[in-house]
Order: C-alpha cells, then structure tokens, then sequence
C-alpha cells in the first residue's frame, strides 16, 4: 500500500471515528493547557510553592489539605 493511501485510510478511519462519536452526542473540543514541561511554568510553580511555603498561614493550609486529602494505605 502506497504512502498516500495508507494515508487516506487513517484519515478514513478518523472520519467514521468521530461521526460515531458525534452520533453519540459527542462534541469534539479544543483545550489549551501549560505545559508543565516549559522553564516558565517550571519557576512559576517553584515561585508559588516556595510562597505557600512561607506563608504564615502554611501550617493552617497544610491540616486542612491534610484533612480532605484521601489517605491511601495498603
């Protein structure tokens, strides 16, 4: 099978994917997130974690965090 029709059967199978998935009532979105791999996201989180760190009210946040937080035991 030549490059261009394996192609066009990828895009073939795309196309009956999603018009099942429309036919389930689905709707096809777009979402833009950070990406956590990026230097700027990187230090803004450490800028923000260091912060919530030395707030004086870190130790307040942490027991509720504690509080609703699910524990998991084995």
């Amino acid at each position: 099978m030549s490059e261009s029709n394996r192609a066009k059967s990828l895009r073939e199978k795309v196309r009956r994917y999603r018009d099942r998935l429309r036919r389930q009532g689905l709707k096809p979105i777009q979402i833009w997130v950070p990406d956590v791999h990026s230097r700027t996201f990187k230090a803004q989180a450490h800028r923000q974690s260091l912060a919530v760190g030395n707030s004086v009210h870190a130790q307040e946040d942490q027991s509720f965090i504690d509080a609703v937080s699910e524990i998991k035991t084995r």
